[in-house]
């Protein structure tokens, strides 16, 4: 006789490759059933041999890394000798509170997509997966799925789509998942007035990126917006004084520090001996940084 069990999941349990990991576990104890996301976490139910759905409910306590699960309620439900296990759409019918992840790093895997030449993902600034990219800053309604995404407009190319259809991969069901073929595109473009500069990468300039003319303005000494998930960021090599007084006259910021970026910096006290003040209330690189 068969057990089906219906579960009520809340917490961090949405765009942390939850559900990829729901069904791999089902399917790995044999379970039918169905999960879903909802506006309050996550439902899934699961029948098949009792001692095989006991074992699914012990595999919880070792849920996905970014995933944490705050409440968990099961229930008992009649078995309707349901075969396989799906992702079902998503559900609305819980009143709508969710907790939303935060945009996390580039994970080791997608950096070495990112790294490898030849990959289809080299020096695509876009790489996610299941384990990380952006989560917060794209959401625009619950539950978090693609169409309530700011990804909603970009329509996955054919092995972006077979990638996110298939479950022995880490970007099943991984939403902001994209490529230079079908995703968005990076552009560096001059302002009114600015240098005269304009640099465009679209999808046909695979692995080409307008980094090396994005760090050449820097040292040129103009300010550079750069658009990131969440807003823009203003830059302007620290170690040249025109542009850091420029920059604090036009952000009316006369005295207050701005934030020093380095790559791989040594330890905070080591870096902080290295640093020497330039203008009232900034600190920058003894040395100019390599980039």
């Amino acid at each position: 006789m068969n057990a089906r069990k219906r579960l009520e999941i809340s917490g961090i349990v949405q765009g942390v490759g939850f559900r990829p990991f729901i069904y791999r576990l089902a399917e790995t104890r044999g379970l039918a059933g169905w999960v879903s996301n909802s506006t309050a976490g996550v439902l899934i139910e699961v029948e098949g041999v009792p001692a095989n759905v006991d074992a699914f409910l012990g595999d919880l306590a070792t849920p996905p890394p970014l995933a944490h699960i705050d409440d968990l309620h099961v229930h008992d439900v009649a078995p309707d000798g349901a075969r396989g296990f799906e992702i079902r759409e998503s559900s609305g019918e819980c009143e709508p509170f969710l907790l939303v992840p935060p945009d996390i790093a580039a994970c080791d895997d997608c950096r070495r997509d990112f790294t490898t030449p030849g990959n289809r993902r080299y020096q695509y600034p876009f790489t996610n997966c299941t384990n990380c990219g952006p989560r917060y800053t794209i959401i625009q309604d619950i539950p978090y799925d693609r169409p309530l995404t700011t990804m909603s407009t970009f329509r996955m190319c054919p092995e972006c789509e077979a990638e996110y259809r298939d479950p022995a991969d880490r970007r099943f069901h991984a939403q902001p998942n994209a490529c230079p073929v079908c995703g968005p595109a990076v552009t560096l473009e001059a302002t009114r007035g600015g240098a005269e500069f304009r640099s465009a990468r679209g999808r046909e300039q695979v692995g080409t990126l307008p980094h090396g003319d994005a760090r050449r303005l820097l040292r040129e000494g103009h300010i550079l917006a750069i658009k990131g998930l969440g807003g823009f960021h203003l830059a302007c090599a620290a170690e040249n004084d025109a542009a850091v007084r420029l920059l604090r006259e036009r952000k009316r910021r006369s005295d207050k520090p701005f934030a020093v970026m380095a790559r791989d910096p040594p330890p905070s006290s080591a870096f902080a001996s290295s640093l020497k003040p330039t203008v009232p209330g900034c600190l920058t690189r003894a040395a100019p940084s390599s980039s």
